[in-house]
């Protein structure tokens, strides 16, 4: 029998027990099976989860791997970002385009295939790259994309596109992936070898304070970009209020340039389970939550065996290591491609089956988060990092880094460099150490932190990665000396227009202001005030944006001033006749002109023939 529209929801709602916080759960499973969640599958789920219709389409409009429109059974969703485009984006979307015969944003006639762009999968390293639904497509050429289209044409399966497996886990039964994971130096600590469950064992024999004062004595500091101490991110959580608690794994990893939590959650899935349950511990939870991002979905039958297998081990469950007292489990929530999702009071948000807009602060997630309980978030990284902590100790640990700065970093590192991939460095290295490292000697840029960090410039390549001096939560691209700055800055400041959730006037504005700035400059009709006028947009920005997004969103574009002070000074003159350059007279009279039948009269004065 034919399963219905309605059956479909029903069974989906059941799925979930009709619990409306896993919206986002239910609108995903929709659309995998239709292709889209259309109207009305919109009005069936509203009424099954007891909410608002337009709370189900706000949630569907939201996340760009949602629909209310049909998509083809397979979807091309090809990486466009800086990187990608530096290894030759433009040319495979020519090439798909050509094949498919459609253009970005369409599907084919007979529906079987669509084909769009989005933002950065985290395959940088191993770029372009693509995604066919859920399947990742790595190291593409235009030929490569033809042959995907003729593939998909023949056979419709975009699992029997994958012609060559990646290394370690990438060739698991589960994962069957052509990722790879690129590790060009494995350190001490977090790419190093451990013993399976040794790290639980060791941490249920301390009390929970003892636990949070080894992690602050360790002065481990969160991985995810912020910084900010994980041991008293966990204090604050264990001492607020609440009937539960929670401890979230930040796995949305969507800083373009940035692929290291995905080598992690390959290769060293059990410590990041392990540090989650060592920080519910800690804290006092019984449930964490992993927030994968939608483009890492290949990963999850893998990652839910893990699971499984912890389990049975009684690494999870009820009286984990045999400790009546301690139960703890972990789900698997995935997003559905947005990326201030990696705001955590954003993540939080699309973890309760809401949009993923960020929450007012105060009150903290440690004192209101997931739910309104006290929760405790911590990037991917930062909880391996516990688990070695436990496993080595704290006085290991702190003999790598700096003062500041305790252990080693994960680098994820790509653009002009013959080695992409990832490094395991000690905090304290410097820039220059690092360019060695990856072959990027002949750097003339790099852009540390990813676009929401900063550019530095030869002059600066001695400066230390360190969270005082070059912070960064992992991503570095290298720019070789030929490069277009100003292209590259112009391309991150795209990509944080688009992501902006629009809510705060500060970003949603901010943003376009200064990518429609930079575009005057590029093209030669900004004036030395512009310039000015980056920096007080930025300052505006960074003090008034709702979330981390607005707040360091200017960056690529201020940093860029500070590092390369001549490329943009270079080419903003003032005009002899003290006209405004970026104006055009002419152009924006000419309607009126035609409306009025004649021409005007200051248009056509000095300035007005040469549109100023």
């Amino acid at each position: 029998m034919m399963e219905t529209l309605g059956d479909l929801v029903r069974g989906t709602c059941d799925l979930v027990h009709r619990d409306r916080t896993r919206l986002l759960d239910v609108a995903r499973i929709v659309q995998e099976r239709l292709g889209c969640v259309p109207g009305s599958a919109m009005d069936l789920i509203a009424s099954h989860l007891d909410v608002k219709r337009i709370d189900v389409e706000s949630l569907v409009s939201f996340y760009s791997f949602l629909s209310k429109e049909p998509e083809g059974k397979v979807v091309i969703r090809l990486s466009d970002d800086v990187v990608d485009r530096m290894a030759g984006y433009d040319a495979v979307l020519a090439a798909f385009r050509d094949e498919l015969g459609i253009g970005l944003g369409e599907k084919t006639p007979d529906g079987s295939i669509s084909l769009t762009r989005t933002a950065c999968i985290g395959m940088c390293d191993q770029a372009p790259s693509a995604l066919a639904n859920d399947t990742v497509l790595t190291d593409l050429t235009p030929q490569a994309a033809r042959a995907i289209v003729r593939g998909l044409r023949e056979h419709g399966d975009p699992k029997r596109l994958v012609n060559r497996l990646g290394d370690g886990q990438n060739a698991h039964p589960l994962v069957l992936s052509m990722v790879g994971n690129h590790i060009r130096r494995a350190g001490p600590i977090l790419l190093s070898p451990g013993k399976r469950g040794r790290a639980v064992e060791l941490t249920l024999s301390l009390h929970p304070a003892e636990v949070i004062r080894a992690i602050k004595a360790a002065r481990l500091r969160g991985r995810g970009g912020a910084g900010f101490p994980a041991g008293m991110k966990w204090e604050f959580t264990r001492a607020a209020p609440g009937e539960r608690k929670y401890i979230i794994c930040n796995a949305d990893e969507g800083e373009p340039g940035t692929f290291k939590d995905r080598v992690l959650l390959t290769e060293f899935p059990d410590r990041v389970f392990a540090g989650m349950t060592i920080a519910g511990y800690a804290i006092g939870a019984e449930e964490g939550i992993l927030y994968l991002r939608a483009e890492y979905a290949y990963l999850v039958p893998y990652l839910e065996e893990v699971l499984a297998k912890r389990r049975v081990e009684g690494l999870l469950g009820d009286h984990i290591e045999g400790k009546f007292s301690m139960s703890f489990d972990i789900r698997i929530q995935l997003g559905a491609g947005a990326y201030v999702c990696g705001e955590e009071t954003a993540l939080i948000s699309s973890m309760e089956g809401l949009r993923g807009d960020p929450k007012n602060r105060p009150p903290f997630p440690a004192q209101s988060g997931y739910l309104g309980y006290p929760t405790s978030v911590n990037n991917v990284e930062t909880l391996c990092c516990v688990t070695r902590i436990a496993e080595i100790g704290v006085a290991t640990f702190c003999q790598y880094g700096t003062e500041q700065s305790a252990g080693t970093k994960l680098l994820s590192i790509s653009g002009d460099v013959t080695r992409p991939g990832v490094y395991e460095v000690p905090f304290g290295v410097t820039l220059r150490e690092v360019l060695v490292m990856c072959g990027g000697e002949e750097a003339g840029a790099a852009q540390v932190g990813g676009p929401s960090g900063q550019l530095v410039g030869p002059e600066g390549f001695d400066r230390a990665i360190t969270y005082e001096d070059l912070s960064t939560g992992g991503a570095l691209v290298v720019f070789g000396r030929d490069r277009d700055l100003l292209a590259m800055m112009y391309g991150y400041m795209e990509f944080f227009e688009e992501e902006s959730c629009g809510y705060c006037t500060p970003c949603r504005v901010g943003n376009e202001l200064l990518k429609n700035g930079l575009l005057r400059v590029m093209e030669g009709r900004a004036e030395p005030d512009d310039l000015e006028q980056f920096r007080a947009i930025g300052k505006t920005m960074k003090a008034t944006s709702r979330c981390g997004l607005g707040q360091t969103s200017w960056r690529p574009l201020v940093t860029a001033l500070d590092a390369f002070p001549d490329l943009l000074a270079g080419k903003v003159v003032s005009d002899p006749d003290g006209f405004c350059r970026s104006f055009d007279l002419k152009a924006e009279v000419s309607q009126a002109e035609g409306i009025a039948g004649r021409k005007s009269e200051h248009a056509g004065r000095k300035g007005g023939d040469d549109g100023r």
